[in-house]
Formats: structure tokens, sequence, C-alpha cells
């Protein structure tokens, strides 16, 4: 796992996958949407009603799942941090009015992720992937994404997690995530770095 994103002369960027990449990154992306969730589902006349969209309440309470809580932290440093009732009462509110709108955003990012890999017939093995500039910022949310929740189950806390992670031996059952993680963080940075450069 070796490709690394190059920029291209019209604000987009590129980079060349295997069959491998393109099966675990797709993986990946699907069990993102799974551990997101479904779209929110209503009858047809409230899907188009923009106000009902509006006042959808969503959950007031952080998940109990540690990486959905990474996902979709508590607003002002959260109960844990800041043990305040109102603090506490405006982050639940916060949280009410935001959450849904963030999990459909993460949701279309994985979405977004999993299209462009669809459009792919690697040949030889390999494939070259082009993204617009508006794709590129759903990729760098997926990946963001992926790496969270890799990181969350992985517990690293810093980078030198990574590093030590790293030195883990290949029996080890972590060792595959490990190399998932450090491997969406390269994609990730040159994404960046194209972007930027």
């Amino acid at each position: 796992m070796t490709g690394h994103f190059e920029p291209l002369p019209d604000g987009g960027a590129a980079v060349p996958l295997d069959e491998v990449e393109i099966s675990i990154l797709r993986s990946l992306a699907v069990q993102l949407i799974e551990l997101v969730g479904p779209g929110e589902e209503g009858t047809d006349s409230e899907s188009d009603d923009l106000l009902a969209s509006v006042f959808n309440d969503g959950p007031s309470e952080p998940p109990a799942d540690p990486v959905l809580a990474r996902l979709f932290p508590d607003a002002y440093g959260g109960p844990d941090l800041v043990p305040d009732d109102d603090v506490r009462a405006a982050a639940a509110e916060f949280r009410r009015f935001t959450e849904n709108d963030l999990r459909s955003r993460k949701r279309e990012d994985a979405l977004a992720l999993i299209r462009a890999l669809d459009t792919l017939s690697p040949s030889g093995g390999e494939a070259v992937l082009r993204l617009q500039p508006d794709e590129c910022r759903q990729w760098l949310g997926a990946l963001n994404d992926l790496r969270l929740a890799i990181g969350t189950r992985l517990e690293v806390t810093d980078e030198e997690d990574g590093g030590e992670l790293l030195r883990l031996p290949d029996s080890d059952p972590r060792k595959p995530m490990v190399m998932a993680y450090l491997w969406l963080g390269g994609l990730q940075e040159t994404l960046v770095e194209s972007l930027t450069g």
C-alpha cells in the first residue's frame, strides 16, 4: 500500500490504487456507513418539507460506542470535562440540532468515496483515481472519519502511539488495523498536500 495523491492541473488530485487497496477502502467506507447509521426515515411529505427537516430533533445524549462518541463529540468540552449543568444542557441542545446533519454529511462523504472507487476498473492490477476539487473535500472527510474510527478502536491518543503500534509483531491481531490506520494517514496527508501545494 504505497499509493499517494498527486495534484492535478484542474485543482483536483489523483492516486494510483491497486485492486487490494480499492477493496480495502471500499470495505472500510461501507463499515463506516453502517456504523454511522441509516439516513433519516420519514414520509415523502416530510422529506420535501424544509421546515420539518430543520426542526427534526436529533439525539441529546452522546453515543455509547467510543468510535461514535469520537465521530460525534460533545460540544463545549462535554460533561466529563466540564461538570456544569448549564454546559451539559447547552451541549445536549447543540447535539440535538446538529448531530443528524453531521451524520448525514459523514454518510455522504463515505458514499462519495465508494462511488469514486466503483468507477475504477484496474487493468494490470492498478487504476488511477482522479478526483475533482469538490470530490477531494469529501474524500478528506471520509479519510479523516476512517482514521478516527480505527484510531479509536486501537486506542491511539497521539501520533507517537501510531509509531509504537507499528512495531507490533505480525502475529498481533491489531496489526492489519494498524497498517490500515497508517496507510489512511498517508493518503490523507498527500491529499492535503496536493490541494495546498
